[in-house]
């Protein structure tokens, strides 16, 4: 029976066949001087995801811990970190990846891990990441922060302005104390990585190690990214984002009220902009 675990790897997946076996990989690979464990949530998939984490399951049954959903729940409207994987986490510290994604730096946790303990004012460790496309994986870009402090940590005028897009969801380690009760607003989010990065950044600093130890798969087939290139789904995710910059308003006491109205009206400009383009290509087709 494994030792209590340090780190909880916690993935959430949905009809990723083509990608869940890099993700798992990816965690398996990890050499650390400290046990952690690994929570699938397979969220009802209707093709051969759910088979491949079993068979994983089977080789390794004291680090993977599933979860098979028979109901998919995200279409309910809920989240599933918060409500299902979270809760089931022991570890002091939980690692994020989804089932499209995965890690290419075996020292990963260790790097984060080791820099989180020796900075105790730091919530949240994080690095750069490669983002290829799906369909074209030849085509990449990496992303990082454009100004990297001295001190390498980022406080919460950068996660409120920078947004989603400041780090990528699977590079992040962060301490567990600060989400076992997680706010109401946070399950309610359209997006899950937006309100963790927020609610972190406001118990501490955010600590960056500038190495590429992951890769987002952009445009897969069940994306966020995916699912909203539709014109009502993205009108519908805009307004709820900015209901959710409300609701962290109103959470903080509007401490950071003048950077959330700047952070919302950036929202606004983009999505005008881009419902504008659209409108455009359907006149000129």
């Amino acid at each position: 029976m494994m030792n209590k675990p340090l780190v909880s790897v916690c993935c959430i997946t949905y009809n990723h066949e083509p990608y869940i076996r890099d993700a798992i990989e990816g965690f398996l690979m990890q050499k650390t001087d400290f046990p952690f464990e690994i929570l699938i949530h397979d969220d009802a998939s209707t093709d051969g995801t759910a088979d491949i984490i079993k068979e994983y399951e089977a080789k390794c049954p004291d680090i993977i811990k599933p979860i098979y959903q028979t109901e998919n729940q995200y279409s309910k409207g809920i989240n599933p970190y918060p409500v299902f994987v979270y809760p089931r986490a022991r570890g002091k510290y939980i690692a994020l990846c989804e089932g499209d994604d995965y890690w290419i730096d075996p020292y990963k946790l260790q790097k984060l891990v080791d820099f989180l303990e020796a900075n105790p004012d730091c919530s949240l460790c994080f690095h750069a990441s490669k983002h290829i496309y799906a369909k074209n994986p030849a085509r990449f870009y990496i992303q990082k922060p454009k100004h990297i402090p001295a001190d390498k940590k980022f406080d919460i005028k950068d996660a409120i302005l920078g947004g989603g897009g400041f780090m990528a969801t699977n590079s992040m380690v962060f301490l567990r104390e600060y989400i076992i009760e997680p706010p109401e607003w946070m399950a309610k989010a359209p997006v899950g990585d937006l309100p963790l990065m927020l609610i972190l950044a406001s118990r501490g600093k955010m600590a960056y190690i500038d190495e590429i130890m992951s890769v987002y798969r952009i445009m897969t087939e069940n994306s966020w990214s995916m699912s909203t290139q539709n014109k009502e789904k993205s009108k519908e995710h805009h307004y709820a984002v900015l209901k959710m910059w409300d609701d962290f308003d109103k959470w903080t006491d509007k401490k950071y009220h003048y950077l959330v109205f700047r952070k919302k009206m950036k929202n606004r400009c983009y999505y005008l902009r881009s419902y504008l383009k659209r409108m455009v290509k359907e006149v000129l087709r």
